[in-house]
């Protein structure tokens, strides 16, 4: 089973491993913002209901919808 972006808990490291099944928009949305294959990141926080997560990525924090993290299929560092 593919992990994505929710799956993952406070403080891991990951690494962007590609993209699930899901909307168009939101895959060029996430490349755009520099969520590319092979990048590493920081889960920072999870909001208590899980929406937002927001995440360390290329020197800044990023806060993503929890149905725009569920598309980002990542691997644990």
């Amino acid at each position: 089973m593919e992990r994505t972006l929710v799956d993952i808990s406070v403080g891991t490291t990951g690494r962007i491993a590609g993209f699930g099944k899901g909307k168009k928009e939101y895959r060029k949305k996430l490349l755009a913002m520099g969520l590319i294959k092979g990048t590493e990141f920081t889960v920072s926080r999870v909001a208590p209901m899980g929406d937002p997560v927001e995440i360390k990525i290329r020197g800044y924090n990023l806060s993503l919808r929890k149905d725009e993290a569920a598309i980002v299929a990542v691997e644990e560092v």
